[in-house]
């Protein structure tokens, strides 16, 4: 199905988008904005600085934007009931592996009990035709390191922190979804719950620590070594863009009467890439650059080797349109401007170019 046409399903509804504070968030609340949605935002302050939040300006585009937190079950709830959103997209979480292993315990109560926060609220708030997509991750599946594209159906599991978190949560959001938002008593409650799996994104505006694409770009606009980790680690890397795009197909299933629990969104089988392809690749697009990958000592655990089957998003309509090469031209274009420029309104419209590009491939 041609990607316009979905979104056409958001524009006039009230969609609320925890997270939108965030990297995804941020591009996220973009598209929403340019399908025409009202929207309403919930999500702690930016974490960097800085930010793509401010960036892209993106309370402008906000009916509301709350700064609060999401364990906050009364205040969420508050805003969740004020809004009675049509959608509910729940991106807001801790995303980083290596930070989940210094604040664990954080990381569940922000994983788990804030997604069942969000649940909790549209439960509370029985409102009918009200659908719920959980955001959580490709590491929620137990890693066996094996050469094998995971599916939706495949056992949970997680060795860090931040995996066992979001597998975690997907228990949750199945617990609540049987409990009660059972698709044989739908007619009763007229209400859908979806978790989405994607994989690594990367994108212009992310400027998070230990993640490989900011790392890249902030290296070469310093003519510095890029530190490179895990060279041969291999992951389902995706433009934000395409991920987003399948949040919102996902939604425009649930409204179409579709009972489905779960979907990855990732590349095609073809195109996965190692770290030091990835890191290679933008040394070529950026034109200069080197770098290096030091003996590192006493890390922490991160899966070597990780893809995702998407079986069942091909099944249902959806397909991805930017391979891991585009995915890292545009993103680095996107950083190349930011380090040129100092005006909002340049990476605004690159930004909008962008997702305008997706849209028309």
């Amino acid at each position: 199905m041609e990607v316009k046409s979905f979104l056409n399903t958001y524009r006039g509804k009230r969609v609320f988008v925890t997270g939108h504070t965030g990297f995804k968030g941020s591009w996220f609340v973009k598209i929403l904005s340019m399908a025409g949605a009202e929207i309403v935002g919930y999500s702690l302050d930016p974490i960097t600085n800085p930010n793509l939040y401010s960036v892209l300006e993106i309370e402008s585009l906000c009916k509301k934007s709350i700064i609060a937190d999401i364990r906050d079950r009364e205040r969420l709830t508050k805003e969740i009931f004020d809004f009675q959103p049509d959608f509910i997209f729940h991106l807001a979480a801790q995303p980083i592996v290596l930070t989940s292993y210094e604040i664990p315990s954080e990381t569940f109560d922000v994983n788990v009990v804030g997604t069942a926060n969000v649940l909790e609220a549209v439960k509370k708030m029985n409102k009918p035709d009200t659908n719920t997509i959980i955001i959580t991750t490709d590491k929620v599946y137990e890693n066996l390191e094996k050469d094998y594209a995971y599916q939706e159906d495949d056992r949970l599991g997680g060795y860090d922190p931040y995996s066992a978190s979001k597998a975690a949560a997907e228990i949750v959001v199945s617990s609540f979804r049987y409990s009660f938002f059972n698709p044989k008593n739908f007619e009763k409650h007229r209400n859908k719950v979806l978790s989405v799996r994607a994989g690594n994104v990367i994108g212009g505006g992310d400027w998070a620590s230990d993640r490989l694409v900011p790392d890249i770009a902030r290296a070469l606009n310093q003519n510095q070594p890029i530190i490179v980790r895990n060279p041969n680690s291999i992951r389902p890397w995706q433009h934000v863009i395409e991920p987003l795009m399948g949040y919102l197909y996902a939604g425009y299933l649930l409204s179409e009467e579709s009972f489905v629990d779960s979907i990855n969104f990732g590349p095609m089988p073809n195109d996965t890439l190692s770290v030091d392809e990835m890191v290679r690749l933008a040394l070529s697009i950026w034109g200069s650059g080197e770098y290096n990958c030091p003996k590192l000592e006493n890390q922490p655990h991160e899966a070597g080797l990780l893809k995702l089957n998407i079986e069942r998003a091909l099944s249902l309509g959806w397909k991805p349109k930017w391979n891991a090469q585009k995915a890292l031209m545009r993103s680095l274009q996107w950083y190349s401007l930011y380090y040129k420029s100092s005006s909002n309104k340049e990476l605004i419209d690159l930004t909008i170019n962008q997702i305008k590009e997706y849209l028309n491939d």
